[in-house]
């Protein structure tokens, strides 16, 4: 099986072709000022954190709750209540 081995037109330019360039940071404008200002910013992932944080203390609650006992054997009548039904 052969692949194609044709070369790109335009290539990639090095890091020697961008010359003063490479060593420049970029300028502060449009977009990126824009979205430094918003107040907002960053509060959507914050919500997501903290649902997250209240699910996972949720989900503790429930492994120590379903671990006892008395869960247990509440779980395993349904179950053999609902196998014995159908015989």
């Amino acid at each position: 099986m052969s692949y194609p081995t044709t070369t790109p037109s335009h290539p990639l330019a090095s890091a020697e072709d961008w010359g003063e360039q490479a060593l420049t940071a970029p300028a502060l404008t449009g977009e990126l000022v824009t979205s430094l200002d918003d107040p907002e910013a960053g509060a959507t992932t914050a919500e997501y954190g903290i649902v997250m944080l209240a699910a996972v203390g949720f989900a503790g609650l429930l492994v120590v709750i379903l671990k006892s006992d008395e869960v247990r054997e509440l779980l395993l009548g349904i179950v053999r209540n609902a196998l014995s039904t159908g015989a």
